[in-house]
């Protein structure tokens, strides 16, 4: 008996935060036993070079100048991405347009808003159609880039957002809420409940590269009355830049830091720790609602990240905490009356947790390729 056909799936991503990247891997992960997939950053591989620089530019400008960053975010909503007019981007569509031929895709998934435009005129260039699925990574405040894509369907993390996009004018069939693609893991995991004890309280704390704030934001956490916290700090591509100074308040505080550098295993963590703290991305804290822990926001890039954090407020599960005193006096205020606010946020993330976003995405994009077929 011959094998069942396996469905050939692109899956295009960018490196530009790690929304797009952790999308796309989960994305493959998910449809790895049922399909044939091929991952590609068209921008890392047509220009690798100035990829890295304009990542690096992403990076310190969204970390030390989030406000210009939302002023060159916000003016992307009046461009017409349709109209070939970027030089730079030349190169990564032509690859992307030689892979639809080399490759032969059944479907073609994309986590970043640009490539359903590269894909189109590829399309009327010769390449066969096939469905195209946008996969948007953020929540609620989504740019025009994402709403006016050329493409069948947009996958979408929450019921908010699909009601947003609605009343731009998109078609309430063409928009799926599927939750965002955390990793299949997720699925598996067993979230601390609202019922455990809070002594110790353990928070996971993402700092991001700016060297002054490690200190301060720890000595925060670690200062909440009670001495009752307990911080597992994970520095990822940042350790080397960041390692001394946790190192520092480690000693500070004996037995109450843990230092992690680049880890796989955040789905565990998330849902081993009371509480997280972090940057406002995508990925951050979608993963944080899949494992049902609440969030405290320490950065906040304006208009890119606003939603995510109006899906925490709205969710009843986070807020921001841009300054020290802000973040002692939340938790503080979580765990007053036997952690009555903390207990209220994890029941909420329980009724809202979406932990099986990536297999809900792909099951459904399955069951469009084979019924176009």
């Amino acid at each position: 008996m011959s094998e069942p056909y396996q469905p050939r799936i692109i899956i295009t991503t960018a490196g530009f935060g790690e929304g797009h990247n952790s999308a796309a891997n989960n994305l493959a992960s998910a449809l790895e036993s049922e399909a044939e997939v091929e991952v590609v950053d068209p921008c890392d591989r047509g220009s690798p070079n100035l990829n890295q620089q304009l990542r690096r530019f992403y990076r310190f400008v969204t970390t030390h100048t989030p406000k210009l960053w939302s002023r060159i975010y916000k003016s992307t909503e009046r461009h017409d991405f349709s109209k070939e007019r970027f030089p730079l981007m030349r190169k990564p569509e032509n690859i992307l347009h030689d892979l639809l031929f080399s490759f032969s895709p059944d479907a073609i998934i994309s986590t970043y808003p640009l490539y359903p435009y590269f894909l189109d005129r590829s399309f009327r260039r010769g390449a066969s159609k096939v469905p195209v699925f946008t996969v948007i990574t953020d929540s609620i405040e989504i740019n025009a880039a994402w709403s006016k894509a050329p493409t069948d369907f947009w996958l979408v993390t929450d019921d908010l957002t699909k009601k947003k996009l609605v009343a731009k004018g998109l078609p309430a069939e063409k928009i799926i809420v599927t939750g965002f693609a955390v990793h299949p893991r997720f699925q598996t995991l067993t979230p601390l409940t609202s019922q455990v004890s809070c002594t110790p309280f353990k928070v996971l704390y993402f700092p991001t590269s700016k060297k002054p704030t490690v200190r301060k934001h720890l000595r925060a956490i670690l200062d909440v009355p009670g001495n009752q916290t307990q911080v597992t700090v994970v520095l990822g591509r940042n350790v080397r830049k960041l390692y001394e100074r946790a190192r520092e308040i480690q000693e500070q505080y004996p037995g109450r830091v843990q230092i992690k550098g680049w880890t796989r295993k955040v789905p565990e963590l998330l849902s081993s720790h009371h509480l997280t703290i972090g940057k406002a991305g995508g990925a951050t804290v979608h993963e944080a609602i899949a494992a049902q822990c609440p969030m405290l926001i320490s950065h906040l890039v304006p208009g890119q990240e606003q939603g995510n954090l109006d899906l925490l407020h709205d969710i009843g599960a986070g807020q921001l905490c841009d300054t020290e005193e802000q973040m002692t006096s939340a938790i503080t205020q979580m765990l007053a009356n036997d952690a009555r606010e903390w207990r209220t946020m994890k029941d909420n993330l329980a009724a809202s947790a979406m932990p099986c976003g990536s297999a809900t995405a792909a099951q459904f994009i399955l069951k469009q390729i084979r019924s176009e077929s």
